[in-house]
Formats: C-alpha cells, sequence, structure tokens
C-alpha cells in the first residue's frame, strides 16, 4: 500500500507497516539465492497475522526484513508511516527498542540475570522509569501466569515454557506497535507451548499487532489472517475471525486452505 498509515477499507483497520517490492539475495562467494522474490504485503494494526509455507519459503527471511532485524536487498518497508528501508543501522537500532518486540524459538535471556532483571534492563534502555517499569512487568508476570516465586529467579532455575512466556513480557516491557514471534513453541512441549500461545493471544486481544512464524497448525490456528509463502512471495491468503478457545473446529477450517497451499 506504500503508506504506513493506510486503511484497509474492507476490514477498517489501519496498516501499521507494508512492504513493496520486496526482495533478498544471500550470496556465497559470486553465487546468489534469491529468497524473496518482489513480495508486496501489508500488515494490519491489532491483527494476528501468522506467516506459514515450506522450509526455506523464506519465512523468517520475511519476517527479519520487516522488523528491521536484516536488510532486504531492495524494496521499500514503512513502519508507522517511517521508511525503514533508508535508515541506517544506528537508527534501525533506535527504532526496533521503541516499536519492535522479539520473541524467538529460544528465550535469550540473559542467564546471569534474573527474570525481572532481564525484562527491566530492556525496558531501561528506552523508559528509564524503573518504578514504573517495575510495575508494568509485574502486571504482565501475573498476567501471563508467572507467579513471584519465579521473579528472582535466573533464567536456568525455571521451565521453557515460563522462561518463554518471561521472554514475553520481555517483549512487551517498552510498548511496541508490533510483536514479532519466529517459531516462539518450537523449543516446547506441547503444555509449555500452549500456555505460550495463550500468552500471545491475550496480548492480542488487548489490542497488539502480532507477526507470527510458524510451521505448526497448532500455532497458526491462532492467528486471525493467515498468509502462505512460496519460493519467496506470497502465494495465498486466507482470514479468519478471532480465535475462540471455544471453536474446536477452527483447525479443520483451516485444513483446506492448507492443503490448497500444498502444505
Amino acid at each position: 500500500m506504500g503508506a504506513g498509515m493506510a486503511t484497509d477499507i474492507a476490514r477498517g483497520k489501519p496498516v501499521v507497516l507494508s512492504a513493496s517490492g520486496l526482495c533478498k539475495t544471500f550470496y556465497a562467494g559470486a553465487i546468489g539465492q534469491q529468497v524473496l522474490r518482489s513480495l508486496d504485503i501489508d500488515i494490519y494494526a491489532g491483527d494476528f497475522t501468522v506467516i506459514m509455507g515450506s522450509s526455506g519459503a523464506g519465512k523468517s527471511t520475511l519476517l527479519y526484513a520487516l522488523s528491521g532485524m536484516d536488510r532486504p536487498t531492495s524494496g521499500k518497508i514503512v513502519f508507522d508511516g517511517s521508511d525503514i528501508s533508508t535508515m541506517t543501522s544506528d537508527q534501525l537500532a533506535v527504532f526496533r527498542r521503541k516499536n519492535c518486540g522479539f520473541v524467538f524459538q529460544q528465550n535469550y535471556l540473559l542467564e546471569d540475570m534474573s527474570i525481572m532483571d532481564n525484562v527491566l534492563a530492556c525496558g531501561l534502555l528506552v523508559r528509564g522509569d524503573r518504578k514504573r517499569l517495575v510495575d508494568d512487568a509485574k502486571g504482565m508476570f501475573a498476567h501471563f501466569g508467572l507467579d513471584e516465586g519465579i521473579w528472582s529467579k535466573f533464567p536456568a532455575q525455571v521451565s521453557g515454557g515460563e522462561a518463554q512466556r518471561a521472554g514475553i513480557a520481555r517483549a512487551l516491557i517498552n510498548q511496541p506497535k508490533v510483536v514479532f514471534a519466529d517459531e516462539p513453541t518450537g523449543a516446547l512441549n506441547s503444555a509449555s507451548g500452549k500456555a505460550v500461545l495463550d500468552a500471545l493471544t491475550a496480548v492480542n486481544r488487548d489490542g497488539k499487532s502480532i507477526v507470527m512464524v510458524t510451521h505448526d497448525l497448532a500455532s497458526a490456528r491462532r492467528g486471525n489472517r493467515i498468509i502462505y509463502l512460496k519460493d519467496g512471495a506470497v502465494c495465498g491468503e486466507r482470514r479468519l475471525e478471532p480465535y475462540d478457545f471455544e471453536d474446536k473446529q477452527r483447525a479443520e477450517t483451516l485444513q483446506p486452505f492448507l492443503e490448497e497451499m500444498a502444505w
């Protein structure tokens, strides 16, 4: 759409993030491999957008480009009205801290800092008000089912699911415009994975925009918009109603679309 505050008229949602003509080529010597191919995509405010596709389709590459973690070879990315494709590395670093939250397959918490301090450290870089940050962190911990007893523990002393939910709190501490999640349940068992998906669903219900890469059907069905990539381009998409915990048929609703995409 070319303008970060354009509106999706059919859905009445502003476009928080827009990419046009996005290309990414990785080189090994003189040999190049094109991973993204003139890709156009809009991300709407308040959506839980899921990006799917087979291995090598360009899912994570797209996520990193949209979030400013990696530069595309060519193309334009407008994020909340700012053209991030023209920013310097230093400008991008500041922009990401203020506007993006990240949840990865590994939690990447600092092992020598407590769960609470891991979250506060990210907030202090941007907001500085420690008392307000502590209050916000406590509220998110309670919201995500993280008991007070683990706040002072180190990452190695808590379960993988607890650490990942703490990672979501860390991603939210600076009140980002968009949360980017790359296979957030990939290293977790089913129970821990469900707890993490429940936390992300709660975040989205609070109005936060989420863009999540996954190959997992249980994770994908949490989204209300599923985008399927093939060979570095958007092959198709499916719109769903916002996730309902009581909807037992959601996976079956999504399955025909995925079969059509040859998932």
